[in-house]
């Protein structure tokens, strides 16, 4: 301790533990950093896994530009002038829709999806959902999740009975029979809405359905890149579509979804960090009370000669190594929490006897967490900040002390 620097060691002095109610308080502002820097690096680990989770998913599921508007009925030449724009890998057209299902009594109102097998592979990573049988989608037959086939009892070979809206009109004496589609394969992407709330179809099983004769409801497109260059394809494409049609990304098409998610994860910055300044507050009035009790000491030391920078950064270093102290923890806490994040939720979940990251609500089958580089220095450089900060309002009355007037106030 001796070859310190004279502030620091002075600081050190200052804040070594005694039997006092400043120490008390002194731990407690330790103890509060240390919860703060904790949950902060959890609940935005939590958060950006999600935000990085939906991402992958719905990229997984969706194509990167999705061009709709309409019924389009020249979708060939359409899907060949569309192939030939710069940056665009594949296009496929596409049919979507609500329809009903029925199985063994049992109805259920997913969304049905027709697609054209050959050009679908380029598009999305149906393919490699597909855990049970194969993507077959040849004549009449259908995928379907497994969360629908899980909820309906449907295996591989069962055959469901699939009504369009144009099912329950009525021209005249003409009447539309349901489809029967046999299922051929199982899809888990991982996110429940896809896995019960939608089904695929081949193309023309689709148009038939919906009585659609050649035409189609859009056509996807895939991109060299779906973050960087999928926004400038999609501009591309707006200025040569026809009237009627619009190219939207996949960000556009979920913008609500995922800016929900950023907007949480910010507010929930703002809020947690709110723990961090209430420690803040406790290091402060720890401060306060030791310049009070030191009066004479400081008197002493400035009379011996030390500068008024030094006694400020006396004190703001003691708010510097309790905060350090508190971050240091509480990211390694965080970091093991984190780590540890979905066998601590299913023992949680064993204890209270509730479920309390249910997959039907969240979408995911387990706690996606992620954390950046950049989100450890944003919240541990914060925590830091403040509690350096808290110092300097007892710092700055340490500094302003005459000698004369320390000494003849003792």
């Amino acid at each position: 301790m001796t070859n310190l620097p004279f502030e620091l060691f002075l600081g050190l002095r200052y804040l070594k533990p005694k039997r006092t109610f400043v120490s008390v308080i002194t731990l407690i502002s330790l103890i509060g950093v240390i919860l703060g820097v904790w949950v902060l690096i959890v609940v935005i680990a939590v958060m950006s896994g999600f935000d990085r989770e939906l991402r992958d998913k719905l990229m997984g599921m969706n194509a990167h530009v999705t061009v709709t508007g309409g019924l389009i009925e020249n979708h060939s030449e359409l899907v060949k002038t569309i192939s030939q724009t710069p940056h665009v890998k594949a296009a496929s057209p596409f049919v979507m829709g609500p329809v009903l299902i029925e199985f063994n009594r049992h109805v259920q109102t997913p969304y049905l999806k027709g697609i054209d097998p050959r050009r679908e592979t380029g598009i999305n990573k149906l393919g490699g959902y597909i855990t049970q049988g194969k993507l077959d989608l040849d004549g009449e037959k259908a995928l379907i999740g497994r969360e629908l086939a899980n909820q309906l009892g449907i295996y591989l070979g069962d055959k469901i009975t699939v009504y369009s809206p144009r099912n329950f009109e009525k021209r005249g004496e003409e009447v539309y029979l349901p489809v029967e589609l046999t299922v051929t394969g199982v899809f888990d992407s991982g996110m429940f809405e896809y896995d019960f709330g939608l089904i695929f179809t081949s193309l023309d099983t689709a148009q038939e359905l919906y009585g659609l004769g050649t035409a189609v409801h859009g056509i996807e497109v895939t991109t060299d890149d779906p973050i960087t260059v999928a926004q400038t394809v999609a501009r591309s494409l707006n200025k040569q579509l026809p009237p009627g049609l619009h190219a939207q990304t996949w960000a556009e098409m979920n913008k609500r979804l995922l800016g929900a998610i950023q907007v949480e994860k910010t507010v929930m910055f703002f809020i947690l960090i709110f723990i961090i300044v209430v420690a803040a507050f406790g290091i402060m009035s720890t401060l306060i009370t030791v310049t009070v009790q030191k009066t004479r000491e400081i008197g002493v030391i400035k009379a011996l000669g030390a500068t008024p920078g030094k006694i400020l950064l006396v004190f703001l270093l003691q708010g510097f190594v309790v905060g350090m102290i508190g971050v240091m923890i509480g990211m390694a806490l965080g970091g093991l929490t984190v780590h540890y994040i979905n066998p601590i939720n299913h023992f949680l979940s064993q204890v209270v006897g509730i479920e309390l990251f249910p997959r039907e609500i969240y979408n995911f089958p387990a706690i996606p967490t992620f954390l950046t580089t950049g989100d450890l220095f944003t919240i541990g450089g914060s925590a830091l900040l403040i509690c350096t900060l808290a110092g300097l309002l007892p710092a700055l009355r340490a500094a302003r002390l005459e000698p004369v007037e320390a000494l003849r106030y003792e």
